[in-house]
């Protein structure tokens, strides 16, 4: 027996209930402006109807007598004057129309007295900066009119500057870093501290726009982003920087957020990663981050010189080839890696010289990610091992070639131990945590748009891929699901993109019960098997 089709009322009901929701609006828009001179003659009527009630309610009884004889007097006057009830009939209206108009109180014109204070005193202090005595018209003098200087401000509810456009002479150096960097000190020092303020200089028409910048989202969670193969999210910037968005779930909310993507693969012209920033930055939660993104479509090995267990979450996981943290491990993992990246460059040699495709044990990537390598360099001088940073070299030279991906992280202290192999080949650069002007330079290789600040949330810093401009970051939180301090969301947000646990990369199973060692292994089994 054939199915009748439903009726096309319940079929498609509330695509037509929208459309007729829509319809309605519409048609109640256009009514209210066709309506508008009537709607506003109506209610001056009433206004005038409502003055006149009170007015006869303050006049004392003694008194209406006389007033309702001076008002039939006048009535009477008007009909008998020729053409005089039309005169009041239009008299009338316009009366009814004056009263009813929209009395919205106007926006005051110009800033109020403490936001003039404010860029009176701003202006004085560009003076000694932007001012020359051999302008024989100067646009910056002691005393001077800040209005020619200012031709665009906003202010946000406290009275502070959220918008400023500033017209500077000429002869201003804005070619040289260090002229924009004082100026750009003196304006976060003046517009208020505590805030980022985005600097865009216009050279060819001697402007300079401040922007204060809102804080980035801090409550992005670790989750499946929608990439391609060889994409890799760092973190999240600016909209006004990217043109790219990101579909985010937080909790039942859906929102897009412009992300800043890090290419690696043969195609890429960064292949290697550099993270920097001081302890208690996130450059660990970067790198968990990146390895869970890594673990859909590669392996991963994990050296870890702080010894701290920050990635004992991935121990013994499908695709993990090892988690090291002591000496001895790391130099074996890391000669591994070293052969294996020749290992893989001869095979794709081979096979192109055949006229063949590309083994297929050469094209699934391989990441290394090095936290801390400095920790290991005195420990290897006096064991007489190999520099761990000396066994990178080949990976980070030949590493692209072969699909090896190298990623270092180190803190700003033991910088100067980074190996020069180590400097050349990481063109993609990160840094996280509070930082100066001149580290973040020396680090990215450019100033950023933005003044740093001293207190910042944990994964904030600064990111530039290779020779691109300088991004805003905020690395999406992917705290150690095994520590107590994580709250519940955000450790089952990590266990629930951790890979199925199988066996340690040396192939030895693990007996029963030994593959759990503590409550939060517990629950991550759990949670992977529910």
């Amino acid at each position: 027996m054939a199915r009748r089709p439903l009726p096309r009322i319940l079929s498609n009901g509330s695509a037509q209930i929208a459309r007729s929701r829509e319809l309605a609006r519409t048609a109640a828009d256009s009514a209210t402006d066709v309506l508008h001179p009537l709607i506003t003659i109506t209610r001056g009527l009433r206004r005038l109807a409502s003055a006149g009630r009170r007015k006869w309610a303050d006049t004392p009884k003694d008194k209406r007598g006389p007033l309702l004889f001076l008002v039939a007097s006048v009535i009477l006057v008007v009909a008998l004057v020729p053409y005089g009830p039309l005169l009041a009939v239009i008299t009338l209206m316009a009366a009814a129309a004056w009263q009813g108009r929209d009395r919205g109180e106007p926006a005051p014109e110009g800033p109020d007295e403490s936001q003039t204070q404010r860029l009176q005193s701003l202006y004085e202090a560009l003076v000694p900066y932007f001012a020359a005595a051999e302008d024989p018209a100067p646009l910056y003098a002691h005393g001077g009119e800040w209005e020619k200087a200012f031709p665009a401000y906003e202010f946000d509810e406290t009275g502070r500057c959220v918008h400023l456009v500033i017209r500077y002479p000429a002869y201003f150096t804005d070619g040289e870093a260090a002229s924009r960097g004082r100026i750009e000190q003196l304006l976060h020092a003046k517009s208020g501290r505590g805030r980022e303020y985005h600097f865009a200089w216009d050279e060819e028409g001697n402007q300079l726009t401040v922007t204060a910048l809102p804080p980035l989202p801090t409550d992005i969670a670790a989750q499946r982003f929608v990439t391609a193969p060889g994409e890799t999210v760092l973190g999240f910037t600016d909209p006004s920087q990217v043109q790219r968005t990101l579909p985010l779930t937080h909790g039942e909310e859906r929102r897009d957020v412009p992300p800043v993507v890090w290419r690696t693969g043969i195609r890429s012209t960064e292949p290697h990663l550099l993270v920097m920033g001081q302890p208690g930055s996130g450059t660990s939660t970067l790198l968990r981050s990146i390895a869970l993104q890594a673990l859909q479509y590669g392996d991963v090995l994990v050296v870890e010189g702080g010894g701290t267990g920050e990635y004992a979450c991935l121990t013994g996981r499908d695709g993990v080839l090892a988690v090291e943290c002591a000496l001895a491990g790391t130099v074996a993992s890391l000669e591994w890696a070293a052969t294996e990246t020749e290992r893989r460059l001869i095979a794709a040699n081979r096979a192109r010289q055949a006229g063949d495709p590309p083994p297929e044990d050469t094209r699934r990537p391989l990441w290394i990610l090095v936290d801390r390598p400095s920790a290991f360099a005195p420990l290897a001088a006096a064991d007489g091992r190999t520099d761990p940073q000396a066994l990178l070299q080949v990976p980070l030279r030949h590493g692209r070639a072969a699909n090896v991906t190298v990623i270092v992280a180190e803190q700003f202290d033991s910088a100067d131990a980074l190996s020069d192999p180590v400097r050349q080949h990481t063109r993609a650069r990160v840094v996280l945590g509070p930082a100066t002007t001149d580290q973040l330079e020396a680090v990215l290789g450019a100033r950023p748009q933005t003044t740093p600040v001293p207190h910042v949330p944990p994964g904030r810093g600064y990111a530039r891929l290779g020779s691109g401009p300088v991004h805003r970051l905020q690395v999406p939180a992917t705290p150690d699901p095994y520590d107590d301090a994580t709250s519940e969301a955000d450790r089952r947000a990590v266990l629930a993109l951790l890979p199925p646990r199988t066996t340690p990369a040396d192939g030895e199973s693990l007996p029963d019960g030994e593959n759990l060692a503590d409550g939060a292994q517990t629950e991550a089994v759990a949670v992977e098997t529910s």
